[in-house]
């Protein structure tokens, strides 16, 4: 890659692998649905809980991984734990790719014609 971000050189097999593996955590509609209200402020996970609509023993494991996973970092509020997002390039990423599939009014249908049936086959997964 160019230093000025271009797109020259192929990344290394370590980037590649480590952006691999980011994408693979975000593949479950949970935690991406955390990491879309993270981007709005930090939460605790009775925010979460209520948001996602999971219960926080759900919550709680998908935001363990997501801390391991190094996507949120967490601090102490008292006898609270307050999460956040670690770093403002998932940010940019989730909002990106959460718009682009979402329906505009008066716009074309969300996302290209091959990814409805996508779609419609993960929304029998959950989390």
């Amino acid at each position: 890659m160019t230093a000025a971000g271009g797109r020259g050189e192929d990344p290394p097999t370590q980037a590649l692998e480590m952006a691999a593996a980011a994408f693979a955590m975000l593949s479950s509609a949970v935690r991406l649905h955390i990491v879309w209200a993270l981007t709005q402020r930090e939460c605790g996970v009775s925010e979460l809980t209520r948001r996602v609509g999971c219960t926080p023993q759900a919550v709680s494991q998908h935001l363990a991984k997501l801390k391991l996973a190094g996507i949120v970092r967490v601090r102490r509020e008292g006898r609270n734990h307050v999460y956040a997002l670690s770093d403002r390039s998932i940010d940019a990423m989730a909002v990106l790719m959460i718009e682009r599939f979402s329906p505009h009014p008066a716009a074309e249908p969300a996302g290209p014609p091959w990814t409805a049936p996508l779609v419609k086959s993960l929304g029998r997964r959950t989390g």
